[in-house]
């Protein structure tokens, strides 16, 4: 599941993300209301509490990201458009 921290730097983040155009993107992804809802690398939870986090992001332009990401609004339209790279653990 991926229980999502935003790093306020850098260095404590283990992925740079960027935001994109739905087709230059790597990965829709859903946010869900709850912890439980979160599956998968596209169904993402965000908590404000680093300790709790699965992965911590930090946002970045996309010529610097590792992941390229859009916010899709349904949960049907989440998932992966590009092979996942072998690097990218969100969970």
């Amino acid at each position: 599941m991926a229980i999502i921290y935003q790093a306020s730097n850098f260095g404590d983040a283990d992925l740079r993300v960027a935001l994109v155009e739905r087709g230059m993107a790597d990965l829709l992804v859903h946010r869900v209301a709850a912890r439980g809802l979160a599956h998968g690398d596209a169904l993402w939870y965000s908590t404000r509490h680093r300790e709790d986090a699965s992965v911590r992001v930090f946002f970045v332009s996309p010529g610097m990201a590792q992941l390229k990401i859009f916010f899709v609004p349904n949960q049907d339209e989440a998932g992966w458009q590009r092979p996942r790279p072998p690097a990218i653990h969100l969970r």
